[in-house]
């Protein structure tokens, strides 16, 4: 995680300096200014991290972060992680983001280092209530309808059970408020399929990683043909982008320019297989012998798809220079230590 640190004071940036050196103890990447009089624009700071951080945290009065970051704000979803501190230490408060963002979590590491309280105010964690948005996050799921976030924790709020659904088994106890759905309705749902929305009805979605993508295409194509290859794969499986976990390809791509743009652009880091590592992996239906002639393999996206394990849930898939396979990997939807 990237965080941007501001301060206003001699005071503020020496805890500034404690916190930056503490978090990155922690494996976070941190970056300090001195704000205010005689240091950087505040406006042009905060515009740079609101963009390029994951977190930001003003040591200082909680109305001037609140200010600054007013013009910025869009949605939960994808706002980063936004914190304020006092320069003395006693107080971190999470102003934004608290759950997605991870502003809650982040609040209360910094508490600990510098040896304050962290104020959240979010109702479930003021109630010690599982925070369904949280803890997909922590697990790499993707909320596919965020608005359905609200019909949980407000079950959960007023009492109520929340039916929970998975396509994946379990493992740990259920958290306090959270059932097994029968057939029929549920309130949570865990899926890597596309599920139809209906305003009003819809559980929430969240979609695991759960799926490994191969990908073959010719030299030069573009990231918007993969893109599109991508997509219509996963449109004819009836499977949802978002649980795509890995893309997977041969070494002879390792430099493709479009098929690098199209993983920095959906965040999916690609793993590269020498011809000899595919040959080896079984499950692949497949077979050309162009292919292995150009390649040395006789499949590359089907081979690839499944180099992680796991079984083929949509075969070679050619469309336009561009061939897609998707394997699902044996996943487990994890509650273990989760306690609330």
């Amino acid at each position: 995680m990237k965080i941007g640190l501001v301060a206003f004071t001699d005071r503020g940036m020496e805890l500034g300096r404690r916190l930056a050196q503490g978090l990155e103890a922690q494996g976070e990447l941190c970056v300090l200014d001195r704000g205010g009089k005689g240091g950087v624009s505040l406006a042009h700071w905060t515009d740079a991290h609101f963009l390029h951080s994951q977190a930001l945290i003003y040591i200082g009065a909680a109305g001037i972060a609140v200010r600054a970051v007013a013009p910025w704000v869009k949605s939960k979803m994808t706002d980063p992680a936004v914190l304020c501190c006092d320069e003395n230490g006693r107080y971190v408060i999470p102003l934004l983001s608290g759950h997605v963002g991870g502003a809650n979590d982040l609040a209360r590491r910094a508490a600990a280092l510098c040896g304050g309280q962290a104020v959240v105010t979010t109702a479930t964690d003021g109630r010690g209530l599982f925070a369904a948005d949280s803890w997909a996050k922590k697990r790499g799921m993707a909320i596919l309808n965020p608005q359905a976030v609200k019909t949980v924790s407000a079950r959960l709020l007023a009492g109520k059970s929340v039916l929970l659904r998975s396509d994946f088994p379990l493992r740990g106890s259920l958290p306090q408020g959270l059932s097994l759905a029968p057939e029929g309705e549920c309130h949570l749902l865990i899926s890597d399929r596309v599920v139809e929305q209906t305003d009003g009805l819809s559980p929430l979605v969240l979609a695991p990683p759960s799926l490994s993508v191969g990908i073959g295409c010719r030299r030069g194509v573009s990231a918007e043909q993969i893109e599109a290859a991508f997509l219509g794969a996963f449109a004819q499986a009836g499977l949802a982008p978002q649980s795509a976990a890995w893309v997977g390809s041969v070494d002879l791509k390792a430099q493709e320019p479009g098929l690098l743009a199209f993983c920095s652009a959906r965040e999916l880091k690609p793993r590269f297989y020498s011809p000899e590592e595919l040959a080896r992996v079984e499950g692949s239906r497949a077979s050309s012998d162009f292919v292995q002639t150009i390649v040395g393999v006789d499949n590359v996206c089907e081979r690839a798809a499944l180099a992680q394990g796991g079984r083929l849930v949509l075969g070679k898939q050619v469309r336009k220079g561009v061939t897609v396979a998707i394997a699902r990997r044996p996943y487990f939807v994890d509650f273990e230590g989760e306690t609330r």
